[in-house]
């Protein structure tokens, strides 16, 4: 007998499958002008956001490259079945057409870059 559907899905996995960036304390001290300027230089367009506590995205993607970015909290994110936890200085790339979903971790919000390939 087959297993099931259920059965043959895979769970997530820590950190394999992503390539993780964390904020060089050689350049200069973590804000949030510092690290825009850092995405813009690149060709992003940046975007300021705050989600509370609990906030939960389901699997979705988007038609441009994509950086998720965390200025302070904690934000789990699962793409392409692996998982990370970002902290305070620590971003993922999430290339167009990538299914990805993301929950806010903890008691604190999340202050995010979003950023967006131009």
């Amino acid at each position: 007998m087959a297993p099931s559907p259920a059965c043959r899905r895979r769970r997530p996995t820590p950190t394999s499958g992503l390539t993780p960036y964390r904020w060089n304390p050689a350049e200069g001290p973590l804000t949030e002008a510092a690290l825009r300027a850092k995405f813009e230089s690149r060709g992003y367009r940046v975007a300021k956001y705050v989600y509370e506590p609990g906030t939960v995205f389901p699997d979705h993607a988007h038609d441009v490259d994509k950086i998720d970015a965390v200025l302070s909290g904690r934000f789990r994110l699962v793409v392409r079945g692996h998982m990370k936890v970002l902290g305070p200085g620590e971003w993922i790339e999430i290339p167009r057409g990538t299914v990805h979903n993301a929950t806010v971790l903890g008691d604190e919000p999340v202050v995010s870059l979003d950023a967006v390939k131009l």
